[in-house]
C-alpha cells in the first residue's frame, strides 16, 4: 500500500516541487497552502494532488486539516514542513507584528503540525519527518533576526525530536537550501543577482526546486533509514557546515 506524504506550502516553488516528486514515486500526496487559492487550485487540476487550505499557525486548523487528509487519504507516513514566511528588516527596525508572525508561522507550525502526526507514527512504528530550514538558519543573514532565529530552532527542534523517536522507527531530518529559483528570486534586479548573490556562491547558479525535491525524496526513502536529527546543506558551496 502506499505511502501518504503531506507537503505543507506544497502548491508553490520548493513544495510544489516535492509534492509532485512524491506523486511521480508513488506517495499519495496532500498539499496544504495558505493564500493564492487561484495558484493553488490550478496545481490541484494540473496534478491531481489533493490540497487542503489552512494556516499552520493556527494549532487548531493543523488539528482539522490533518484529520482531513487522514479521513480521506490514510494515516500520514512522511510529514515534509515546507511552509514558511519572511518579514524582513533590521531589528532595529522591526515590529513586533513581524517578529511573532515569522516565529508563529515558521517555528510555532512546525511544532503545530508535526504534534498532529506523531502519535501516530510513533504507534505504527515508522515515519518520516522533513523539515525545509534555510542556510540562514546555519549562518544568520543580514536583516533576518526573525527569520535566522525561526530556522535555527527548526534545526534544535529536528535534532530533539530525532532523539526522541529513533526507537520507534521514525526519522526526523532537515535540509538547509541556499538560493533557489523560485518565484521570491525572479522579482530580484538583474544587477543584484549578477552582482551580488551569484558570486557567493562556487558553483556559480542558483539551485532549481528540483534539487530540493530529490533531497526531500531520498530522506523520505527506506534507503535513508539510518540517517536521523541529520542537516543536509543543498546550497551550492554558499556555506560549509
Amino acid at each position: 500500500m502506499a505511502r501518504v506524504a503531506l507537503v505543507t506550502g506544497g502548491t508553490r516553488g520548493i513544495g510544489a516541487a516535492t509534492a509532485r516528486a512524491l506523486k511521480a514515486s508513488g506517495y499519495v500526496v496532500a498539499a496544504t497552502y495558505a493564500g493564492n487559492a487561484e495558484a493553488a487550485h490550478a496545481f490541484q487540476a494540473e496534478t491531481g494532488i489533493t490540497v487542503q487550505r489552512w494556516d499552520i499557525s493556527d494549532f487548531d486548523a493543523c488539528t482539522l486539516g490533518v484529520k482531513a487528509v487522514e479521513a480521506a487519504l490514510g494515516p500520514i507516513d512522511v510529514m515534509v514542513n515546507n511552509a514558511g514566511i519572511a518579514r524582513d528588516a533590521a531589528l532595529h527596525k522591526m515590529t513586533r507584528e513581524h517578529w511573532d508572525a515569522v516565529i508563529r508561522t515558521n517555528l510555532d507550525g512546525l511544532f503545530n503540525m508535526c504534534r498532529q502526526v506523531i502519535e501516530g507514527m510513533r504507534e505504527r512504528k515508522f515515519g518520516r519527518i522533513i523539515t525545509i530550514s534555510s542556510i540562514n538558519g546555519q549562518k544568520g543573514q543580514f536583516g533576518q533576526t526573525n527569520y535566522s532565529a525561526a530556522k535555527a530552532g527548526e534545526l534544535g527542534f529536528t535534532k530533539a525530536l530525532a532523539l526522541e523517536t529513533a526507537r520507534f522507527g521514525i526519522t526526523v531530518n532537515a535540509i538547509c537550501p541556499g538560493y533557489i529559483h523560485t518565484d521570491m528570486l525572479d522579482a530580484v534586479p538583474a544587477d543584484v543577482m549578477e552582482k551580488s548573490i551569484l558570486p557567493q556562491i562556487p558553483l556559480g547558479r542558483l539551485g532549481r526546486p528540483e534539487e530540493i525535491a530529490r533531497a526531500v525524496l531520498f530522506l523520505a526513502s527506506e534507503d535513508a533509514g539510518f540517517i536521523t536529527g541529520s542537516t543536509l546543506s543543498v546550497n551550492g558551496g554558499q556555506y560549509l557546515s
